[in-house]
């Protein structure tokens, strides 16, 4: 446990250490969901490991994704069997042998009205069942993930009773998995290389990148540092072409709107509906375990230079309520939008629409610098990014590692699912901590303060902000409220728990200092 703890504490001292000129085997910029995975991959071999990050875990892209763990449907629709395949087998390992706390099976309806084409009612059914195909081959049981079918309209309605009637057919019901939090899982990653050993350094800006080192700014201290290495990767996602230049990319926008399930009428279902005029896209009515609906996504092309953090323009907000409300007998209406997020893709620069490149996942040397660079991908497919690039690490610089072991690895908290219904804690917790949502629990218990909700009507309370300060390197209340919480998706609610989230992390950070 204690190995597997990022502090405030552990961060200084492990900074101070790389800064002194020890050289780590691999060096890993930045702290998404790739980068954390790069650093449990090449940890888990043998290999020394330090990861920098310039803001937070999941700072970027990693907690702005639709939450899904696609089987590859869109995959198949343009042809690509082999990326499909991929992500069916990527899928498989994360939901029953990796992170099985963190994911979950999630219900797809496809509605069907007497409007809907005939030629798009095979279609979608033929992929349907062609993922399905994928599941079986990926060794994914249909107890987790059952087989698609046919259903009629009472039991769409059923499944989604805020469907609009009028017209309404039936229905096409598949299955597909789902994260609990995907900056959740960055966080369990990042501490499961920890344990393996690994150096997690947030607030670390990488400003230069060679083979052998990376120049750094200490962003708590403002010290100038160097840091040295064997092989430095480069894992800054949609950013990565800012460190290395010679990394061409074509960065696509992702904008999603956060809804209450209630005024949708929607249950535990996703609702799949059609973009007008494209036979592969789709807009998701994503029902969350919070009450939430988080309805995305959009897949535009960015101009300009990617910000730290993106914003869902007017125009996506209204093209998913548009496409949304084609299928609810409530027309969604701008008041309903109690928060937005977008995320970029960091696509490699190709001809074409963004909707139609390819995600797979590339590993570039660059050749003035000798710097690995790994883009592309998706979350999914983040672990197979991850072994990729550790093993042209391992074959650029000769390192001594051992072989990958990622597929088989639990990340902290893990267990299967019979193991996960008898852990002695909410289940809310349970689905965010896995087995450690006991010792989340037990902060509360010997602190009735602890135990508080945050504001009225606000599930987290003080013991998960502490949990997040003293285990899981949050170093302010921005990194509780947006990538431990995941609060500040909805800003009224971040303002409403802000003032006793700051309170509590100064007060942890003081109390470790006092320790130290």
């Amino acid at each position: 446990m204690i190995r597997a703890s990022l502090s405030a504490r552990r961060r200084t001292r492990e900074l101070a250490e790389l800064a002194t000129g020890e050289r780590v085997d691999v060096l890993v910029v930045g702290g998404g969901v790739t980068g954390a995975g790069i650093a449990l991959d090449a940890a888990s071999r043998g290999l020394s490991v330090a990861l920098v990050e310039a803001h937070d875990l999941a700072f970027g892209t990693s907690r702005f994704s639709s939450k899904l763990v696609h089987g590859g449907l869109r995959y198949l629709a343009h042809g690509d069997v082999a990326l499909a395949r991929e992500s069916a087998v990527e899928r498989g390992i994360l939901m029953t042998r990796t992170a099985p706390h963190l994911t979950r099976p999630l219900a797809q309806l496809f509605p069907l009205y007497a409007t809907t084409p005939r030629s798009a009612r095979l279609l979608t059914a033929a992929g349907l069942h062609a993922g399905d195909a994928l599941r079986r081959t990926a060794g994914t049981p249909s107890s987790l993930l059952p087989r698609p079918r046919s259903i009629p309209a009472a039991e769409a309605l059923a499944l989604a009773p805020g469907l609009r009637r009028t017209g309404l057919r039936g229905g096409l019901l598949s299955f597909d998995g789902a994260l609990t939090d995907d900056a959740r899982l960055v966080v369990a990653l990042a501490r499961t290389a920890a344990a393996h050993g690994a150096r997690i350094l947030t607030r670390v800006r990488a400003t230069d990148l060679r083979a052998d080192h990376v120049l750094a700014r200490d962003e708590l201290s403002g010290d100038a540092v160097e840091l040295h290495a064997r092989q430095v990767i480069n894992a800054a996602g949609v950013w990565a072409g800012a460190l290395v230049p010679s990394v061409r990319l074509r960065p696509s926008l992702g904008s999603h709107l956060v809804l209450d399930a209630g005024r949708t009428g929607l249950g535990e279902t996703s609702v799949m509906v059609p973009v007008p005029g494209s036979h592969s896209r789709f807009v998701f009515l994503l029902p969350q375990q919070d009450g939430r609906i988080y309805l995305g996504i959009t897949d535009e092309p960015l101009a300009g230079d990617p910000p730290d953090v993106a914003e869902a323009p007017q125009s996506d907000v209204d093209f998913l309520l548009t496409v949304a409300s084609a299928v609810l007998e409530r027309e969604l209406r701008p008041g309903d939008v109690l928060g937005s997020f977008a995320g970029l893709r960091p696509l490699l620069a190709a001809d074409g629409t963004t909707a139609d490149l390819s995600r797979r996942h590339a590993v570039l040397t660059d050749p003035a610098t000798g710097v690995l660079t790994v883009v592309g991908g998706k979350l999914t497919t983040y672990r197979k990014m991850a072994e990729d690039a550790v093993t042209a690490a391992v074959r650029a610089a000769t390192l001594p590692a051992g072989p990958a072991r990622t597929a088989n690895l639990p990340l902290l908290g893990a267990a299967d699912r019979a193991a996960l219904s008898t852990v002695e804690a909410p289940p809310r917790l349970v689905a965010k901590y896995g087995t450690e949502a006991p010792r989340v629990a037990a902060l509360a218990e010997v602190d009735d303060e602890l135990g508080r909700p945050l504001f009225p009507g606000c599930e987290v309370t003080g013991a998960e902000v502490v949990w997040a300060v003293r285990h899981e390197g949050a170093l302010d209340a921005d990194d509780v409220l947006h990538r431990r919480t995941r609060l500040g998706l909805v800003p009224g609610e971040a303002a409403a728990a802000r003032e006793r989230v700051e309170d509590l992390v100064a007060r942890t950070l003081h109390g470790l200092a006092e320790t130290a």
